[in-house]
């Protein structure tokens, strides 16, 4: 099992993968092969499987859930390079686990921030940062005057193994902020001496300088991330618009945007029937 997933790593597979999706599988595979990484690829029943994942979920149902379509992908792939002739994952019982997914800000939660963290501030530069541009932490850590073009950012990120060129408009407000910074900065998001952060440590950072703003536990970039989403759907953009600013599929634009649309449903669909209402009520006859 260790010599497939040394295997693995080096296949197109893998390395197509953006840089942050390749630290994530491999950080979950990398404990699974620690403690089985010995046991030969033939050997492996589908009653092995279910015991590992079981033993996991009695835990994480979360990680239980993540490692069953990483070895899912992993046995495909063991047929597929003839190491055995089926894949026992595909009879494996699945992990009841229900995704509870980054918690969107708020605009009371952009406002404690900013009243926590003030004008010129590394965290508040970092803020105005995701705020205004929707780019993901791998992006946004990497982000300097380098990029901006005829008052754009032009930027390349990988999305699902494919290179996509985003443009986006630098917004006026994030340009206030990005005036104060050093001209010799390399990144926009940096220390307070001006040094680059790192894409995780740049998370722990984050979710840091929010609790001390008062926001929930775990409130990360992600969340800004999705706020932007909701942000611009609330001005009128479309999905289109949306995906075309943050390089997201449509498919993750409109479950990001799902709880506006649902509300703006709503209040449209009162109001239609408001008028009908009002105007159908029933005549009492006199006399």
């Amino acid at each position: 099992m260790g010599a497939l997933i040394a295997q693995y790593y080096k296949s197109a597979a893998f390395t197509g993968l953006a840089d942050a999706t390749r630290s994530t599988y491999r950080n979950q595979l990398e404990a699974f092969r620690v403690k089985h990484g010995d046991k030969p690829v033939a050997a492996i029943k589908t009653s092995h499987i279910d015991a590992i994942l079981g033993e996991i979920a009695g835990k994480s149902t979360a990680q239980a859930h993540k490692l069953r379509k990483r070895l899912l992908m992993l046995m495909a792939l063991a047929v597929k390079w003839e190491y055995r002739a089926d894949n026992p994952m595909l009879t494996a019982s699945k992990v009841k686990h229900k995704e509870i997914g980054y918690r969107t800000w708020t605009e009371d939660d952009i406002a404690a921030f900013r009243k926590r963290w003030a004008k010129n501030t590394p965290q508040r530069i970092a803020l105005e940062v995701l705020l205004h541009t929707g780019l993901r932490r791998s992006d946004a850590v990497k982000l300097g005057r380098q990029h901006l073009q005829d008052g754009a950012f032009a930027i390349s990120t990988k999305k699902s193994g494919m290179t996509v060129s985003l443009n986006i408009p630098l917004h006026p407000t994030l340009k206030a902020h990005l005036a104060s910074l050093p001209k010799d900065r390399l990144t926009y998001i940096a220390t307070q001496t001006g040094v680059g952060r790192s894409e995780k440590a740049f998370t722990n950072w984050i979710i840091e300088a929010a609790r001390e703003a008062g926001l929930p536990p775990h409130s990360s970039p992600h969340g800004l991330r999705k706020a932007t989403c909701r942000r611009l759907a609330e001005a009128g953009c479309s999905t289109a618009q949306i995906m075309a600013i943050t390089g997201q599929s449509l498919s993750v634009v409109e479950r990001y945007i799902r709880d506006f649309n649902r509300k703006m449903l709503a209040q449209s669909a009162m109001a239609s029937i408001k008028d009908k209402i009002g105007g159908n009520k029933s005549k009492t006859k006199t006399g």
